[in-house]
């Protein structure tokens, strides 16, 4: 397999990715009973900053994204995808430990919400992070850095 290569996101990125959220979100959104085919895409356009998300390639292939976008002394994590194709690889851990190794975030609260029921809640406890509170959909959770260290085989 080829190496995961990681590129700033551009505008021109905005249709696919907001396919990437509805196919990745799918299953989640649906058990919920939230799936709407035209507002999974519009949640996410009306969010999208390119200057902030990272593209995942990998063989070339344009396979998540992730955006971190700097709040008030801390990072908001959203868009975090990867095609179902992909999952399962330790995609996910890699990602989150390069992003967790930028200076910028070091020492920084980072923020997040998830769908309640989502796989991806394992790989963020993991990482530290903790529920805060949560809603009928959604569970928001924080990763303080105190004594968060690097997970290389997570």
């Amino acid at each position: 397999m080829d190496e995961l290569k990681i590129r700033q996101a551009t505008l021109g990125d905005r249709e696919q990715l907001a396919d990437l959220r509805a196919l990745v979100l799918y299953d989640d959104l649906t058990r919920l009973g939230r799936y709407d085919e035209i507002r999974v895409r519009e949640r996410f356009r009306n969010t999208f900053q390119p200057e902030h998300t990272q593209i995942l390639e990998l063989e070339g292939v344009l396979i998540g994204c992730v955006s971190l976008k700097p709040g008030d002394g801390e990072f908001l994590l959203e868009h975090f995808y990867i095609d179902p194709d992909y999952q399962g690889r330790k995609l996910g851990t890699k990602v989150l430990n390069m992003l967790f190794e930028q200076e910028a975030v070091q020492g920084r609260r980072v923020t997040l919400n998830v769908l309640q029921g989502s796989p991806a809640m394992r790989l963020y406890e993991r990482f530290g992070f903790t529920t805060d509170h949560e809603d009928e959909v959604d569970v928001f959770m924080s990763r303080n850095p105190q004594g968060i260290g690097k997970l290389a085989h997570s």
